[in-house]
Parts: C-alpha cells; structure tokens; sequence
C-alpha cells in the first residue's frame, strides 16, 4: 500500500472555524429579531454545510415557523462572506503538514461540506489555497459528504484508486464518507462532531497531532514492504 493522495475536511479538521461561523449566524439571528444562540449550541450543528447548519437552527429556534429561510439564508450569506476567515484559525502544524505531504508528491483535496465560495475564501484568508490541486465545496456536486460518490470524484480527478487514497476529518460523517468510497478513512480527534469523540464512528486511524499524518504517509510512501 502507499497512498498517493490525501482528501481533508476543512471546519474543525484544518482550520477551527466555530467563532466566525456563531458570529455569523448570530449576526443573521439579530437582523431577524432572534436572541443570539451559545457559540457552543452552533459547533454542534457543523459539518453539513453552513445553509443546512442555519435550517437545522431555525428548526430549533423558529417554532412557529415565522421567518422565510430563504430569506434567512441570504442574510447569512452576506454575513458569513464578511466573517468567513477573520476569527478562524490553522490548527497547529497544518501548513507544515501539507507542505510535507505536497513535497512527498502527494495529491491533496479539500472536500468540504461548506459551500464553495466560503470554503474558498477560508483557505485564502488562511494561506491554505495553494497547497490543494482540488477544492469540493457542498454545492460543487450533486451530493456531498458522506456520499461516496463525492470522494470517488476525487479519486477520478487524480486518476487515483481507493486503495492509493485516505480521507481525513474531525467527524462522523467524513469517516463514513472514507468508508462508503473504499478509501482510508482518518481521522483528528480536535474537531466539533456535534460533540460526540470521533473514536466511537471507529476510524482506521486517528491521529493526535497534523505531523503525524505527513510522517505515516512518508513511511507508507518510503517502506518497500508497503509498496505495489
């Protein structure tokens, strides 16, 4: 085995987004005359996309289903384009770690649920954009995460196969993506996952820090014993 590409999440798996994401939406709430919701209440909503995290919030909030989501979503689309990079941060050791990837000749993807043009700009504003040949956002396909066919498309783009690619992500919703699309599926343990441990979606490897992904990825790539 030796993995010639590498997929990964963005929200909670390369940058912790929470802060500009709550802001955000509480930004959103206020236009609204809605009382702004715990930052804490609105990790627990990320991960499939932020149009779905702000329907599944006014699920929650709107019980008498006074507001127009559409409306709402336009709001908050002017306002995360305004947030979206400003608050987030790289978690330690990221670019480090795709650098080290990119100069091993690995492929790298960033496939996200978040729509494309915020995913877009959070990797700009992070100088994370140039370390990825390809970026999936959550309306670039028909489907998303955890749909197999999301992390297969990567694996066309490379010209690659499930056995040469892993997937890393902060949830249970990337894992089963990695699994229903035949690849490695990786995970970090520091991401949001609605507040449940990524242990219990049992990953085939979780990792506690970004080094160690480049350094298992080097020994894969380097380890006759692991080549085909």
């Amino acid at each position: 085995m030796t993995i010639e590409v590498v997929s990964f999440d963005l929200d909670g798996t390369l940058v912790d987004t929470a802060a500009e994401i709550a802001l955000a939406v509480n930004r959103t709430l206020a236009d609204f005359g809605r009382a702004p919701h715990p930052q804490a209440a609105i990790e627990q909503l990320i991960g499939a996309g932020a149009h779905e995290l702000m329907r599944r919030l006014l699920l929650q909030i709107d019980v008498d289903e006074a507001l127009d989501a559409t409306q709402v979503l336009a709001r908050f689309d002017q306002h995360y384009a305004d947030t979206a990079g400003t608050l987030g941060q790289p978690y330690r050791g990221c670019r480090e770690t795709l650098q080290s990837l990119r100069d091993a000749g690995v492929q790298l993807a960033c496939v996200t649920n978040k729509e494309l043009r915020h995913a877009r700009r959070v990797l700009e504003v992070n100088q994370l954009t140039d370390y990825f040949e390809l970026v999936i956002g959550g309306d670039s396909l028909p489907c998303k995460k955890p749909d197999a066919s999301v992390l297969r498309h990567v694996l066309a783009a490379f010209d690659s196969t499930p056995g040469q690619a892993a997937h890393v992500g902060d949830s249970d919703t990337d894992v089963a993506a990695a699994r229903n699309a035949g690849v490695a599926a990786w995970a970090v343990p520091w991401g949001y996952n609605a507040g449940r441990p990524v242990a219990a979606a049992a990953p085939d490897r979780i990792f506690q820090s970004m080094s160690e992904i480049a350094q298992l990825v080097r020994t894969l790539r380097a380890t006759p014993a692991f080549s085909s």
